[in-house]
């Protein structure tokens, strides 16, 4: 049996797994990740899904992926540029209106359906941004930690608290108010509160259900909203957009910057199980039975699947695991890619412009939206789906033939549970909806990948689809994420840790769980002094 020894071995290569260990590295730690697939990234990843196409295979746009990440690996230098769209949405209506937003064009465009909702605007998203501001603030640091034990336990995580007191009181009385319903209401109930005409509702009700599987009206909603406007893109903020290469530029900007630092990443390389000695992890078993020793065990995967393969029930805590077994998981996620031989046309805007570089919604109010979660619960999916549309090879030319495109279609709502059996049916589906607003969509496409809960979770390891490796809700938020009183990136088991998106501040290619996670790690070995680049 083949045995090696590092400081840190780090179990999955995904974006935060390669965030921690380029922080970890660059204070002279010795840092191996191991990756199951053959390539690094995890669902960052751009991939050829049909002869001469290829595009971001999951998650397929960028904006929350932390400024100080980007800036601290220097990922520029190492090939990385991200582009904005030319206009933010594009919401195509049935009765041959459509409403585009983007900067400077949303109010003129939401006054068309009513001049009150027009008016209310300018103050919706300044406190709106009030609040995301908060967010984007506590995104890299460590929340407080529900800890047992005395004063010396205790008192960190006080001044922790007291840390985040201050910065909540420094809201006014509308902005705690704000904060309050924005982490317990419903977005349609937020929304309704604001606007009186659906497609405004709808253009930022959508974000409510992106990986979601709710209805806008189903209370904390509102959370994952706000979860969605708290990025930005070259340093302008609450803007979308991609990266040149798709989602996998990032992730091979990323391994770039780990190769210089010295970290090693062996691909092909499955984990199936974590070495616990006396109590403690130390180390990764492979599946072709090799060993690799370290001083902390990192895992970027999953918490369920962390807990419920590679450890035995009785390594941690029974209460822990009896936590993890309920930790909810699950989203309303189909993923599709599509080659195209020639740019969709809308009827109700046709000719190519820049409504083609946005994010394309057809959904056209929460009651749409809520029915269609009301059927996929019924159904296994809905007949009348939510579906956004991104075509980035009108961006980046780079991902299809000549004069070819390839679309992102991003589908709501599907059972969690959806047989790979149905995946064709539903594809169809996805293709006719489109088609019904851009006619000859689907006569123009050449080829296409279909990837159904299952088949997200047997790639990419995310339980019954969840793009965010759990669900975003407040008994699973901020000192609640993964479970109570782990909030802190160690786990109950002594030298192990979580880096992925199941810990704080959950999901999106944020970087910022393998950020934070490298700053307990580093806290808990106490390196000497590394090399800087």
């Amino acid at each position: 049996m083949a045995r090696t020894e590092t400081d840190v071995v780090i179990l999955g290569g995904g974006h935060n797994g390669l965030v921690c260990a380029f922080y970890l590295a660059r204070r002279g730690l010795k840092v191996t990740v191991l990756e199951r697939r053959s390539v690094v990234g995890g669902a960052a990843v751009t991939e050829t899904f049909h002869p001469g196409f290829r595009n971001s295979t999951a998650s397929y746009t960028v904006s929350l992926l932390s400024p100080g990440v980007i800036a601290d690996m220097d990922l520029p230098r190492h090939g990385l540029k991200m582009v904005e769209r030319r206009m933010s949405n594009f919401l195509p209506l049935d009765d041959g209106r459509y409403l585009a937003a983007g900067p400077g064009k949303t109010r003129a465009e939401v006054a068309k359906f009513s001049p009150q909702d027009a008016e209310r605007l300018a103050a919706y998203e300044a406190r709106l941004e009030t609040i995301a501001a908060l967010l984007r603030d506590l995104t890299l640091k460590t929340p407080p930690n529900m800890v047992e034990g005395g004063w010396s336990a205790a008192l960190p995580e006080m001044l922790k608290a007291g840390s985040l007191g201050r910065r909540m009181a420094g809201l006014d009385q509308t902005g705690r108010r704000d904060l309050l319903d924005l982490f317990t209401k419903s977005a349609g109930d937020w929304l309704d509160g604001w606007f009186e005409s659906d497609p405004i509702k709808a253009l930022f009700g959508f974000d409510s259900v992106v990986g979601n599987y709710a209805s806008p009206y189903t209370p904390g909603s509102a959370y994952v909203l706000l979860h969605h406007v708290f990025g930005e893109l070259n340093g302008r903020r609450g803007v979308w957009g991609h990266a040149l290469g798709g989602m996998g530029a990032i992730t091979q900007a990323m391994a770039s910057a780990c190769a210089e630092q010295g970290v090693e990443v062996r691909l092909d390389t499955a984990v199936t199980e974590v070495l616990i000695e006396k109590g403690r992890a130390v180390g990764a078993v492979t599946r072709d039975g090799a060993v690799v020793r370290a001083k902390a065990v990192v895992s970027n995967l999953h918490p369920r699947l962390l807990f419920d393969t590679l450890l035995a029930p009785s390594a941690a805590p029974r209460d822990f695991m009896e936590r993890m077994g309920r930790y909810a998981s699950g989203s309303g996620t189909f993923r599709m890619n599509v080659a195209l031989s020639e740019l969709p046309k809308f009827t109700v805007l046709p000719e190519p412009g820049d409504h083609l570089t946005a994010g394309i919604i057809i959904a056209p109010s929460l009651g749409y939206m809520d029915r269609a979660y009301a059927e996929a619960r019924l159904n296994g999916w809905s007949s009348k789906p939510i579906v956004e549309m991104l075509i980035p090879s009108t961006l980046d030319d780079s991902l299809a033939q000549a004069g070819a495109h390839v679309a992102s279609l991003f589908c709501q709502h599907v059972s969690p549970d959806l047989e790979d059996a149905h995946r064709d049916t539903v594809a169809d589906l996805m293709i006719d909806t489109v088609d019904a607003h851009a006619p000859g969509f689907k006569a123009s496409v050449l080829g296409r990948v279909a990837l159904g809960p299952r088949d997200l979770e047997r790639q990419f390891g995310l339980v019954r689809g969840d793009i965010f490796h759990g669900r975003l809700s407040l008994d699973q938020l901020f000192s609640a994420r993964p479970v109570l009183g782990h909030a802190d990136y160690r786990m109950p088991i002594p030298g192990l840790y979580l880096c992925g998106s199941g810990a704080h501040p959950g999901g999106g290619v944020t970087g910022a769980p393998g950020h934070n996670a490298a700053r307990a790690i580093l806290a808990d070995l106490k390196p000497r002094p590394g090399r800087r680049p």
